[in-house]
């Protein structure tokens, strides 16, 4: 898994996400919901492909925060969906965010416990456990979450990558304040054994089909807010 910038033969920008093997190129997405950006087209389909005898889709970033995206890559397919973020540690309307000041950072190996508490807390872990699990659970899906830690241009960002699995339960996290990785067994029991497996089959789409699909001015500018306001 790759991601990087891809301009198509008419020279539209987009944010794209790849998947490769051994034999070459298995995946492209590009990302729904770009931060606003002059440069950047938003992308228009959705991806689901198989890897080693697993429907996975791939969303990025923003584009697990609208909820019908994850949904939509579900009933494609897909029971695996990777999610590659650059996510919390950000001021917002949302109370307890904000940012993590970058001296914690420096001073991680002398004081962990400082920066742990700030990066699990309301600005870091607590906000993504208020949705991340609700979307495995939702769609009884695996979700391969993954985040930066350390510093990000200007801005320090807290990690938490995870798998969460169909049942909403954390099954595996990075937690090395620095680079890390992590690994887990899925099992595909999960899938079927979810309440999210009853759920989807349980929809009817025939009372609320028109209303999902209601013409509205698709807003995409996302205002951050700086750490004075």
């Amino acid at each position: 898994m790759a991601g990087l910038f891809e301009k198509d033969e008419q020279d539209n920008l987009f944010k794209a996400y790849v998947c490769v093997d051994k034999n070459g190129l298995l995946a492209k997405y590009h990302k729904i919901h770009p931060f606003i950006n002059p440069h950047l087209s938003p992308g228009v389909k959705y991806c689901v492909f198989e890897l080693y005898g697993w429907k996975c889709g791939i969303l990025i970033c923003y584009d697990n925060n609208v909820i019908e995206n994850v949904r939509a890559t579900k009933l494609l397919g897909a029971d695996i969906i990777f999610m590659p973020h650059v996510t919390m540690c950000t001021p917002s309307t949302r109370p307890g965010a904000g940012f993590v000041d970058p001296q914690l950072w420096e001073n991680r190996e002398a004081d962990p416990t400082s920066l742990r508490l700030e990066f699990d807390g309301m600005k870091g872990r607590e906000w993504l456990m208020k949705w991340l699990p609700a979307r495995a659970y939702d769609n009884a899906i695996y979700a391969i979450f993954s985040n930066a830690i350390g510093m990000d241009h200007d801005q320090l960002k807290n990690g938490c990558s995870m798998i969460v699995d169909p049942f909403g339960d954390v099954i595996a996290e990075c937690r090395t304040l620095g680079d890390d990785f992590t690994m887990a067994v899925l099992t595909p029991e999960k899938l079927t054994q979810a309440g999210g497996y009853r759920y989807v089959k349980a929809r009817k789409p025939e009372l609320y089909s028109k209303i999902l699909a209601q013409e509205h001015q698709s807003v995409q500018k996302v205002v951050w807010l700086d750490a004075n306001h």
